[in-house]
């Protein structure tokens, strides 16, 4: 059963003899060298934390290439960023809270928590699972870099990410050198996204001349906003989001 498709392959979704479901990510360049799926693995082997995906298990025979992950019934971030302006399915800003907190927890452990730094460089709402109980999971390491802790940049030589995501020193070496803060500048676009309730590649198509980040200011600072606010409560929670994201992706 298929339940999703990317740039990296498909995802199907399985149940194993003992009856775990299990998400299978079959990968899409089987002809290459193996590269991104041995990166994966690699990096995955050394990971064990509640808001991190675990690897079950891979296949590596011949050009079949495949990585097992515990299959998650809520989906990722996007599809629950998606449909949160409709308050029959908006989880509420206690939720979003806990889920932004764990996915920070995730991030920090990947660069503090291991041996060496793992820098993901693709956080995404695509890339962030969610469990039966909307425990956030950060997954697809296949762009993964791994760095000693004692270092304070790391070497690429071409931009990796998502659009939209991307910190500016990883598409363009005039805004700096790249680090484990360019994960930090991802999250930052994450939180926002969170906030404003859609995409910050097109969060509107009236005011798609505006940054992002403006238009989640204006859109707190006036009464239209896409997701519920009810209540004193909801606005703090929904403001403090907004300010670590912009923390998140200042320049200093």
């Amino acid at each position: 059963h298929k339940v999703g498709q990317g740039g990296y392959g498909t995802v199907y979704k399985g149940k194993l003899s003992n009856q775990i479901l299990v998400a299978v990510k079959i990968l899409n360049n089987a002809d290459g060298d193996g590269t991104e799926f041995i990166n994966e693995v690699g990096t995955m082997a050394k990971i064990h934390h509640v808001n991190v995906v675990r690897l079950l298990g891979y296949c590596a025979d011949g050009s079949h290439r495949a990585l097992v992950y515990h299959f998650f019934p809520n989906g990722n971030l996007q599809s629950l960023i998606a449909s949160s302006s409709n308050k029959e399915t908006f989880l509420g800003w206690n939720k979003l809270h806990q889920i932004a907190l764990g996915i920070a927890k995730g991030i920090e452990y990947l660069h503090q928590g291991c041996d060496q730094r793992i820098l993901h460089f693709d956080i995404n709402p695509y890339n962030v699972l969610l469990d039966e109980s909307f425990t956030p999971k950060i997954s697809d390491f296949g762009l993964a870099k791994l760095c000693s802790k004692n270092r304070s940049t790391v070497s690429m030589t071409a931009a990796r990410g998502t659009l939209g995501y991307m910190a500016p020193e990883v598409f363009s070496r005039n805004f700096g050198n790249v680090s484990y803060k360019s994960d930090i500048y991802s999250y930052g676009m994450l939180l926002l996204e969170m906030v404003g309730g859609r995409k910050n590649t097109n969060a509107s198509q009236e005011t798609f001349q505006v940054l992002y980040p403006n238009w989640i200011h204006n859109l707190l600072e006036g009464d239209d906003t896409y997701i519920p606010i009810d209540d004193d409560g909801d606005f703090r929670i929904a403001k403090k989001l907004a300010i670590v994201a912009l923390w998140c992706i200042q320049w200093n």
